[in-house]
């Protein structure tokens, strides 16, 4: 699994803000899965650190109850506890003959009189071999040469509904079905236009041509597997950033973000390419829906049936009504698969987190894990803290971890803001308790006048002049350097009529960041005369320490 690596974009405000790790801000292209894409060698990728974006997740008793809800997965437990005490099976731990039919019919395969369809047999045959390859039941040989089937030791406790047992057999059923449907996909066609060999060719012309085979069968399966997994991913990326109830992607749009680069329109040859992704996808997507790692709606056959004269359905040529478009593919990860890939994700070394998992202490370990980590949803963590807390006491722990003047302070202050906003009213009393800290003045004043208080003290200069210094400094580690919406904050800059005395006191503001934030301004000002006097500030800022 590949993916582009977010830079260390810390400001330079000492040696501690120099290594400050910033919040994502978790635009797609921000994640992993772009590598080729955006040029990057071997050496960034040593340099940096794969995002993988924070989902929600069902508690493990609900996705339990979820996986036991697969009929396939139901038919392997099913069948484990129809082994018991034991069956008897053939040389090859299938079911013998005669047991088939009865079997198809206690699953609901098959109507409970009349003959039992092929298809229902082959269905019962493939849940028994699921349930072998889970354990759920163990093959032996009695001492008198007879092969038999027993339960294994997880079948009890899966039916009893152990979270942790049900879903490490989901899980391995999930990877074997994930294996299976690679495998599948990467047969090779038969060449009917293939001769025999030539006798004259021998021995040693078959093994080369197996050889030769063998070798494109891997390819197959590799290239295979490599489109399955970067499919998934995506999915997992579009799901954890959907609304609720917008998770279904049509196939057509996943087979693009696949193919087309970033930033750039189709063309003609990618139509075609996209219109290949999709259809190596859907048999594959169609199986792992069998285990409800996803809900597939497979493309309509008739879109690729070729009829004398016409052109096979190409998908991207003419904009489509939602029915239509449908019938080319729908595609939507449940919560198993989101859970299914995450595991995955953790075996391989990545760091895939849950919401809400940076909420479980107090404010101070709130704050500190939604700045250090990379890969965050500052707004979702902090609903999850304030969730069932009393507004006042809530706000006063916030208030008291916002405090600091570290390279994070200006991040913990922004976020204590905006907690303070999802407490609401109930946090004023606190709020009112700082109104002359020197770090959380100005921040208290601002929050209760946009709560519409009309008694609110005007701040002394000193405080004011820091209170913009700090205001800007955490816009400019959150947004790592983002020129656009930098530019938006410096023209509601309270500069009048005489930058030259307004900078002249903002440089001696005893701030960490006082001087990169007026470089900033010196760099992204668009009044040359206003970003002459900012940078001019800059210098003197550096220069007094």
């Amino acid at each position: 699994m590949a993916g582009r690596r977010r830079k260390n974009a810390g400001a330079s405000a000492g040696e501690g803000a120099a290594e400050a790790v910033l919040p994502a801000d978790l635009e797609l292209q921000d994640l992993y899965g772009a590598f080729a894409a955006h040029g990057l060698d071997d050496e960034d990728l040593d340099d940096a650190a794969v995002l993988v974006p924070p989902v929600k997740l069902p508690a493990e008793q609900e996705l339990a109850e979820q996986a036991k809800a697969v009929p396939m997965f139901g038919y392997a437990l099913a069948l484990a506890r129809w082994a018991s005490p034991h069956r008897v099976v053939d040389e090859f731990g299938d079911l013998v003959e005669e047991d088939r039919a009865p079997v198809a019919r206690l699953l609901g395969l098959a109507p409970a009189e009349g003959e039992v369809p092929e298809e229902a047999e082959v269905e019962t045959l493939r849940a028994w071999s699921l349930a072998c390859d889970l354990d759920l039941v163990e093959l032996g040989t009695t001492k008198e040469g007879e092969h038999v089937a027993v339960p294994g030791p997880d079948l009890e406790p899966a039916e009893q509904g152990d979270a942790e047992t049900v879903l490490e057999l989901w899980l391995t059923a999930a990877g074997i079905v994930r294996e299976l449907a690679v495998e599948a996909d990467s047969l090779p066609e038969e060449d009917e236009g293939a001769e025999p060999a030539d006798a004259a060719t021998g021995a040693a012309g078959e093994d080369e041509e197996d050889e030769d085979a063998l070798s494109e069968v891997e390819e197959a399966r590799d290239a295979a597997a490599e489109l399955l997994d970067e499919a998934l991913q995506v999915l997992y990326e579009t799901t954890a950033f959907a609304e609720p109830g917008n998770e279904t992607v049509p196939l057509g749009v996943l087979a693009a973000l696949l193919v087309v680069p970033d930033g750039e329109e189709p063309s003609e040859e990618l139509l075609g390419d996209i219109t290949d992704v999709m259809v190596a996808l859907d048999p594959m997507l169609a199986d792992l829906a069998e285990l409800g790692l996803l809900e597939y709606r497979p493309i309509d056959p008739e879109l690729f049936d070729e009829e004398e004269g016409e052109e096979p359905a190409v998908v991207g040529e003419a904009p489509l009504d939602d029915e239509e478009s449908a019938r080319f593919g729908l595609v939507r990860l449940t919560p198993l698969g989101q859970y299914g890939i995450r595991q995955w994700l953790l075996e391989d070394g990545y760091d895939a987190p849950l919401v809400g998992e940076l909420a479980q202490g107090d404010a101070a370990e709130l704050l500190r894990g939604v700045c250090e980590a990379a890969n965050v949803l500052p707004e979702e963590e902090l609903r999850v803290w304030v969730a069932g807390r009393e507004p006042e006491p809530a706000a006063r722990e916030l208030l008291a971890a916002a405090r600091g003047d570290d390279a994070y302070g200006p991040l913990r202050r922004m976020l204590c803001v905006s907690a303070l906003n999802l407490l609401g009213a109930g946090a004023e009393p606190a709020v009112r308790e700082v109104l002359d800290d020197p770090e959380l003045g100005g921040a208290a004043r601002a929050w209760l006048s946009a709560q519409g208080a009309t008694d609110v003290p005007v701040p002394e200069r000193t405080m004011a002049l820091w209170t913009v210094v700090d205001t800007f400094a955490a816009q400019l580690l959150d947004s790592g350097g983002d020129a656009a919406l930098l530019r938006e904050l410096i023209t509601d800059l309270p500069v009048k009529g005489d930058p030259a005395s307004w900078f002249g006191e903002l440089w001696r503001v005893d701030h960490p960041y006082t001087a990169d934030v007026l470089e900033a301004i010196g760099e992204l000002h668009t009044d040359r005369a206003l970003a002459k006097e900012a940078r001019k500030a800059a210098f003197k800022a550096r220069s007094k320490g």
